[in-house]
């Protein structure tokens, strides 16, 4: 079992919300279809590489976190501050990567349930994983966080 003296304390786990938010908008496409493209848009074919870039991001800052010897699950305790690898242009990369996953499906899928389902996923992320995660790195690692942060934007 995790120590979770150390950690966050995010309101819920990063793919938890990612896998509900797809498995929502793809119930509520199949209850109600809301189709946002052109029929004869090549929708798998432009959201595919949407989606392929996207994971290429996620895996990339997953690998950089794991090679830096920190924890990436949320119930875990961060180790150190990552600044290498995509950490150097957006502190959040994979939930950077979640979010254009989310983006590329619903192009894939032509499913605007997918795309409206960014909302609230980017809400919850915000407020309820992120703004836990600053508060946690900025007590733990006081002004080597507060430097990494005034140096590294959020998002982009």
């Amino acid at each position: 079992m995790a120590d979770t003296a150390d950690t966050a304390h995010v309101l819920i786990r990063p793919p938890l919300a990612w896998g509900l938010a797809i498995l929502v908008g793809l119930a509520l496409d199949w209850l109600v279809p809301l189709p946002f493209l052109p029929a004869d848009w090549p929708a798998g074919w432009l959201g595919g590489p949407v989606s392929l870039l996207a994971l290429v991001l996620g895996i990339w800052a997953v690998v950089t976190m794991t090679k830096a010897g920190s924890n990436v699950p949320t119930n875990r305790p961060t180790t150190t501050i990552v600044e290498s690898g995509p950490y150097q242009f957006t502190r959040n990369p994979i939930y950077l990567g979640m979010f254009l996953v989310l983006v590329g499906l619903a192009i894939a899928f032509d499913n605007l349930w997918l795309l409206l389902m960014l909302a609230p996923f980017a809400l919850v992320i915000r407020y309820g994983v992120v703004a836990c995660e600053e508060a946690y790195l900025d007590r733990k690692f006081g002004d080597v966080y507060r430097g990494y942060r005034s140096r590294v934007r959020r998002w982009l």
